[in-house]
């Protein structure tokens, strides 16, 4: 199979610090695009990229973002929180993974960070409690800290 890279300098798209996509005439507005382009994404050493194939041709583009391309966009279940991505995947949430950076709250895994969208976060907070100073989640009876990024 044949494969065609942009690079990320030469993508004509980007995402923003929200997970929203963009070009040069602005915010992406049609469901089924934004859609497209979210399920889209990939991630290798290079960064995240979009890619797509058709007939015997793989393209893949490099694309600019802040922070991440992963988003928490919903969440499916709310006693156990099953997470659903901007890229239709959808996780169990281990609390140890959660950190919060720049007033934003992320899941950091091995390789990734993962940002809950602002939809996500108003639906999750209820889960949240302060204790001295410490961040925390309560989920199941249990509090889990939610540590800071550095």
């Amino acid at each position: 199979m044949q494969e065609i890279i942009i690079k990320k300098e030469d993508a004509v798209f980007w995402m923003d610090a929200n997970g929203r996509w963009h070009n040069q005439h602005g915010e992406f507005e049609h469901k089924r695009v934004i859609d497209y382009f979210n399920q889209s994404i990939g991630y290798d050493a290079d960064g995240y990229f979009v890619s797509q194939k058709r007939g015997e041709l793989n393209e893949k583009v490099y694309f600019p973002y802040v922070e991440t391309a992963f988003f928490v966009v919903e969440i499916l279940a709310d006693k156990d929180l099953l997470l659903r991505l901007n890229t239709g995947e959808k996780i169990a949430l281990d609390p140890n993974s959660l950190v919060i950076k720049k007033d934003s709250l992320f899941i950091q895994t091995d390789n990734q960070l993962i940002k809950f969208n602002d939809r996500a976060m108003i639906k999750l907070s209820n889960h949240f409690e302060e204790k001295d100073g410490q961040f925390q989640i309560r989920l199941n009876g249990k509090d889990y800290p939610i540590r800071m990024a550095e």
